[in-house]
């Protein structure tokens, strides 16, 4: 019981969010990124999206494309799943790798919005 409530003073006393609205920025979010390693969780408001490469498709000879967000080895990616492809999410997150043992995930059934994402992580059987 001792270690579990240190582990959990320790995560509300020690973790740091970073919010920022990029205006559709992709330099901006990877400078972010890079730059603020000390954080545990980094939300963006008006991400870019931006196309990462044709997919084969059976549907269209072309091949259909692959919308997507920056990427960081530092950083897991967290974003609502889009309905359709003008419904991209306004709110993503991004978890420091070094938090990624917490086993984050949404909360979809509280609210189901794409500006609002909810978010929590699992630790010893705790809800945070």
């Amino acid at each position: 019981m001792f270690i579990c409530e240190c582990l959990h003073n320790m995560i509300f006393k020690d973790i740091k969010i970073f919010s920022q609205k990029v205006h559709k920025n992709f330099l901006l979010i990877n400078t972010i990124l890079e730059a603020n390693s000390s954080f545990n969780i980094i939300f963006i408001q008006e991400p870019s999206w931006s196309t990462i490469c044709s997919i084969p498709s059976s549907s269209n000879c072309e091949g259909d494309t692959l919308v997507g967000m920056v990427n960081h080895l530092s950083w897991l990616t967290f974003i609502r799943s889009n309905t359709t492809e003008m419904d991209y999410p306004k709110v993503i997150a991004y978890i420091n790798i070094r938090l990624s043992s917490f086993h984050f995930s949404f909360c979809k059934d509280i609210i189901d919005h794409k500006d609002i994402l909810l978010t929590s992580f699992f630790n010893n059987s705790e809800l945070f």
